[in-house]
């Protein structure tokens, strides 16, 4: 019980507002006095004290309980004696016992104010002592059920606690945040003023040959700066011990350390901080398998929790040792922590593997294609960086916009892979930088070299002919003549294929060369007819941009269908299960003339238009292709324009993106 009975045993007389009494009070007066000496005599009540803290009042005390006891005429007519034992009285700490019958016979009202008893007006010595008896024991029924309830209440509350902390530390999985709400949340439950954090490493199977890493330290009362380092798992630190020993430590004060300890404490931060280092409970960390993960270190447990330590006296009279609660409460806490840790350290190695996945084959990709070596990175970069910027909007279509980490994480990765499909094209056609590939071209120009020795040997022949019949000087000038103009001309249209197997856009006559060189023909060995260009060469060579044909751009375009095919064979999980869409919509418009799908816009995934605007502003703007030159930043911009008026993207992404320039951050030193 908690409630205490005021000890007037001493209380002056004058409490009584009577002076002068009158009969009736006198023998109200006499009557206590005479029960008071009847009790105090009873052999049977040798373990209580009794006292008269009121001149009409018995008080039987038994430790911090008490029973009061008063005739029906002090009930009639002074009531106000039991007012300083009102709250005793209601709170079943004390109990009362009316001798005689009171003139109010409403019994409610009596029991209300605490009476648990009426006896007769002179009552027995037995019939009192049952009374008292019986009135002690309902106080302790009624106080150990009040207890029982205050424990089961704080069961509950501390269960309810801990509910909610396994819930909290489930659902983190990032190591560094975890940690600092493991610890966070161990002193809490026990009303820890400071502790420390601490996670094994190594990979030996011995964990003495393991490292403690120190990550972090929280302390309520001052704040400093504590930077990680690692030391070794011994016996020699409490938190070494803990981890080799797999128990928790409790420690009442740390500068008194139990005889034979192998630990010691070091009083460096105490003394160079002023704070003092008193009660101490470390627990490992251990995981499901039981391998210990780490170990959360608890230091000064406070009477109060909210009180701040910041003078010795503070430090003596608030901090106390962590009792067995605590302990139980630490110990279950830590329980879940350990799992909870390595599950977090499980999901970061499994990040890990999967962003190494990921960056692998995007390596792949750009392998099979180096003359874009570098954008898939980029483009999730300025994508990741233009998802940023829409989630900062606070006006317009997209300011309702926000991102969780995983989906910016789904971005990222969509934007890495959205290219990913390359590895189902042909690697010729992706790599294809002219219109006609090498060997083609080396195919025309030995075709030209043989056409040219043809030449040379129809007009030596001819010229030899025209000497054995005796030819003027001036016949075979003309022959020489001939032949310098015939090879001339097949100079300048190898040179017109080559200007034309450029990736640019050709000029109208250009053109009309290229059909012309295939009508020409020539004598093969076999006496079989050829042109100088096939029919293919000129189709190819009267590309009019790039240098992909209609069928190889189709082939090229074919990578989006790809993408999502490949991707969406990969069990993302549910965090990333839109990966494939995203990735697989990037080239669709928002008038419906996009491929593979001819998508509307509100069909496209948001995260593909912001890809689609990344996308464009990169091919234009990269450095890297030996097909075309960069495109200046605001020349971009300009061509994004063009491409939101004729309905391709979204112009309120492209506004955003304009605003935002995620490119500086990203790509300063390539733009």
């Amino acid at each position: 019980m908690t409630s205490k009975i005021p000890d007037l045993r001493e209380a002056p007389r004058r409490q009584s507002g009577i002076h002068e009494l009158s009969p009736p009070a006198q023998r109200a007066v006499d009557a206590a006095a005479k029960l008071a000496e009847t009790l105090s005599s009873d052999e049977r009540l040798e373990d209580v004290i009794v006292s008269r803290p009121h001149p009409l009042l018995v008080m039987v005390r038994r430790k911090e309980q008490a029973v009061l006891i008063l005739t029906a005429a002090t009930w009639d007519k002074t009531p106000e004696v039991l007012a300083p034992y009102a709250e005793q009285l209601t709170g079943f700490a004390a109990r009362g016992v009316v001798l005689g019958r009171p003139s109010d016979t409403d019994l409610k009202k009596l029991m209300n104010a605490g009476i648990g008893a009426m006896l007769p007006a002179e009552p027995s010595i037995d019939e009192l002592y049952v009374a008292v008896q019986q009135a002690f024991d309902f106080v302790d029924v009624k106080g150990r059920s009040e207890s029982r309830g205050k424990w089961v209440n704080r069961y509950r509350y501390e269960l309810g606690e801990l509910i909610e902390i396994a819930r909290a530390i489930t659902t983190e999985k990032e190591i560094d945040k975890l940690l600092g709400l493991i610890l966070e949340k161990a002193r809490f439950v026990t009303g820890a003023d400071a502790g420390s954090i601490y996670v094994v490493e190594g990979d030996d199977v011995e964990i003495s040959r393991r490292q403690l890493h120190f990550k972090l330290s929280q302390n309520d009362s001052m704040s400093f700066d504590s930077s990680e380092f690692e030391m070794p798992i011994n016996p020699r630190s409490m938190a070494g011990f803990v981890a080799l020993e797999r128990k928790t430590l409790n420690i009442d004060d740390v500068y008194d350390l139990p005889p034979g300890s192998s630990f010691g404490f070091d009083r460096s931060f105490d003394e160079k901080t002023g704070y003092r280092t008193r009660s101490m409970l470390c627990s490992p960390l251990v995981s499901s398998k039981g391998e210990v993960m780490g170990v959360v270190q608890l230091i000064n447990k406070k009477r109060e929790p909210k009180q701040k330590l910041f003078t010795p006296a503070d430090f003596d009279r608030q901090v106390i040792p962590f009792d067995n609660r605590s302990e139980q409460l630490l110990s279950t806490l830590a329980a879940q922590a350990g799992i909870s840790l390595e599950n977090a350290i499980l999901y970061e190695e499994i990040r890990g593997i999967f962003e190494g996945f990921v960056r692998a084959s995007v390596d792949a990709i750009e392998a099979r294609d180096p003359t874009t070596s570098g954008h898939s990175r980029r483009v999730a970069e300025l994508t990741t960086g233009l998802a940023h910027a829409v989630e900062r909007i606070d006006t317009g279509l997209y300011k309702e916009v926000t991102w969780t980490p995983e989906d910016l994480r789904e971005i990222e990765y969509a934007a890495l892979l959205h290219d990913f499909g390359k590895i189902g094209v042909r690697e010729n056609v992706l790599v294809k930088a002219k219109k006609l590939y090498p060997h083609e071209l080396e195919a025309v120009r030995a075709r030209f070299d043989f056409v040219i020795r043809t030449i040379e040997a129809d007009v030596l022949a001819r010229k030899v002919t025209a000497l054995e019949r005796g030819a003027s000087r001036a016949e075979l000038e003309d022959l020489d003549r001939e032949l310098t103009e015939r090879k001339q001309e097949l100079h300048e249209a190898w040179n017109t294929v080559q200007q034309a197997n450029e990736p640019t856009v050709l000029a109208a006559g250009d053109f009309r060369k290229i059909e012309e060189l295939g009508r020409q023909t020539y004598a093969r060995l076999t006496g079989s007819m050829g042109t100088l260009l096939s029919e293919e060469e000129v189709r190819s060579l009267s590309v009019m941009r790039g240098s992909l044909t209609p069928e190889e751009y189709d082939e090229i375009r074919s990578h989006v269908s790809h993408t999502y095919r490949f991707l969406s064979q990969i069990p993302w999980g549910k965090s990333f299960s839109r990966i494939a869409p995203i990735a697989g919509a990037h080239h669709e418009r928002l008038n419906g003339t996009g491929y593979p799908n001819r998508l509307h816009a509100e069909e496209i995934p948001l995260q593909s238009k912001i890809m689609t605007v990344s996308d464009i502003f990169d091919a234009l703007t990269a450095s890297d292709r030996p097909y075309k030159r960069a495109v200046p930043v605001e020349k971009a911009l300009d061509i994004l324009g063009f491409e939101v008026k004729d309905g391709h993207v979204d112009g309120e992404l492209v506004r955003i993106f304009t605003d935002a320039r995620p490119w500086e951050p990203v790509m300063g030193a390539l733009y």
